[in-house]
Order: C-alpha cells, then sequence, then structure tokens
C-alpha cells in the first residue's frame, strides 16, 4: 500500500469518531447563570434578600405592621383571636402565629455586649418588660421569613435552603439598624418589626426593620 493510500485510509477511519463529537462552548463566567450556579445557600440567598429587602420587604412591613398598643391586649386575652384578626395568616396548620407590629415604649433593660444583643422594652408604662428587640448580629427566629407572603417554601429546593433564606433576612436587619452609642435605659424608641409566637404565654423576640431612639 503506498503511503499516499495509507494517509487517506486513516482519514477516513477517523471520520466517524470525528462527526460524533460535539464541540462544547466554556461557560461564560459573567453570566448571571452560570455565576448564580457556582454560588453557595448562602451567597444565594443573601443576594436574594439583597435584591427584595428594600424595595418589596419593607414597604410590605410598613403596610402590615399593627399597632403594638391593640396586639399585645389581644394576645393576652385569646392568641388565636388575636392572630386572626392582627396577625399574618398561617402557612399551616399548627404553625406560630406570626404579628407585624409598630410602636414605641421605653428601655428599661439593654444588653448590647452579646452577640445576641437586644433591648428590652416598656410600651405601657408599668416600667415592665412587654418585648425584646433584638439588635443582633445574632438573631434568632425566623419571623421575618414568615410574616411575608412573598416567600414560599414551595419555591426553595428544601428546609435548609428555607432556613438559610431566614438567617439571610435576619443577618440584613440586623446590619440595616442603627442604634447610637451608650447607655439607652431611659431612652425612647420607635420600631416597626415581626415576631413569632408559638404559645400566649411565650417571650416577645421582635425582630426590627426600623428602629429609631428618642423623640
Amino acid at each position: 500500500m503506498t503511503r499516499t493510500l495509507m494517509t487517506a485510509t486513516c482519514l477516513l477511519a477517523l471520520l466517524p469518531m470525528v462527526s460524533g463529537c460535539k464541540i462544547v462552548k466554556n461557560p461564560d463566567p459573567n453570566d448571571a447563570e452560570h455565576a448564580a450556579a457556582q454560588m453557595t445557600d448562602e451567597e444565594r440567598m443573601a443576594a436574594l434578600v439583597a435584591e427584595v429587602y428594600e424595595p418589596k420587604l419593607l414597604p410590605y412591613m410598613d403596610e402590615k405592621a399593627q399597632e403594638i398598643g391593640a396586639v399585645l391586649p389581644a394576645i393576652a386575652s385569646d392568641l388565636n383571636a388575636a392572630g386572626e384578626s392582627l396577625g399574618i395568616p398561617k402557612a399551616s396548620e399548627g404553625s406560630p402565629w406570626n404579628f407585624v407590629a409598630k410602636g414605641e415604649g421605653v428601655v428599661i433593660a439593654s444588653n448590647r455586649e452579646s452577640r445576641a444583643a437586644k433591648l428590652e422594652v416598656d410600651v405601657n408604662g408599668d416600667n415592665e418588660a412587654d418585648l425584646s428587640i433584638q439588635l443582633g448580629p445574632v438573631i434568632k427566629g425566623t419571623a421575618l421569613r414568615d410574616a411575608t407572603s412573598f416567600f414560599v417554601f414551595t419555591d426553595f429546593r428544601d428546609q435548609i435552603e428555607f432556613a438559610k433564606l431566614a438567617r439571610a433576612l435576619n443577618d440584613q436587619a440586623g446590619a440595616a439598624i442603627e442604634i447610637p452609642e451608650g447607655d439607652l435605659v431611659g431612652q425612647t424608641v420607635s420600631f416597626t418589626g415581626a415576631f413569632s409566637l408559638p404559645r400566649q404565654s411565650d417571650a416577645i423576640l421582635l425582630v426590627p426593620v426600623h428602629l429609631a431612639v428618642g423623640g
């Protein structure tokens, strides 16, 4: 067999292999979908929260907020009735009631040193704390997530991802709150925020989206 004929035969043998190949384009690192796929759950939830917090969540909270002076007596009388009339509809039977409330009160105790910092606030003038306002950076609970109507569990991959959404919301709320340094005991604070209440006797831990001192 001549060299030319051998070369032609080899090329013909390679044709089926070449025709079966698929050219795959390298992903563009600037492509939004590709970039999202490279994120961790925490990064994706933080990005989602950053996108909706100011334009969507804050107006929602302002719209839904009930006066704390009406919410607290209603809870003391009948938690379920208070939830039905003043709370956010439950996502499922057996879930805690969630409330969005606004008002003002006097700080009677303050813990600013803990990572779970909070203010104890008297709103009815009896010199006893009616609620705690969580300052963070560690903020407990899922009230901020569960008090909103536009975060739906079925839109997320699983319970773990949904829990990380709640954490991202709490982190954003804590980072957005600005309060003056120093002793706040005796100061008046005004607030808007959310809290969950599984039982009537449970302490109220409010996650603030607005908090102002003085005035």
